[in-house]
């Protein structure tokens, strides 16, 4: 499993210390499965979690991902129906998802800078597009359907 680097465990025990918190092995391995999983719902960080430590719960990893992202570690993104799908904080992109096939891909945030400058003079609305999903039909779903037709 993929761990943090020495400055970054540093860091995060330092800011769980200063909220009065410790960082237990549970909370590490959240934190690695995220990190390793790039997006990842509850379901799928506590599997892989578990594959090190069985006796981790779903309750367990619902809860430290609310304290991860309090502490703007990981962040959630509603990726369509269902559970949230978390990623480290660093990790911004908008997230384009296929209606047909489910596959997720990315696309860099300052493709929607022209809406987002828009919004905020027309509404005064700062739009967080790091944390989007956009909805649609992937390139190869699209094929397939003009193949099919």
């Amino acid at each position: 499993m993929e761990t943090v680097s020495p400055e970054e465990a540093a860091r995060l025990r330092q800011t769980l210390h200063e909220r009065g918190l410790r960082m237990t092995p549970q909370r590490q391995l959240v934190l690695d499965a995220v990190r390793e999983l790039e997006h990842a719902t509850p379901e799928q960080i506590c599997q892989r979690v578990q594959r090190v430590t069985p006796t981790v719960n779903i309750t367990t990893v619902y809860r430290t991902l609310e304290l991860l992202e309090k502490l703007n570690l990981v962040r959630h993104t509603h990726l369509g129906h269902g559970a949230p799908s978390y990623s480290v904080e660093q990790h911004e992109h908008v997230h384009l998802v296929c209606h047909s096939c489910g596959r997720v891909d990315e696309a860099p945030c300052e493709l929607l800078d022209d809406l987002a400058r828009s919004l905020e003079r027309g509404r005064g609305f700062r739009l967080d597009a790091s944390h989007l999903a956009l909805s649609g039909t992937c390139r190869d779903c699209v094929e397939a359907e003009e193949e099919n037709q």
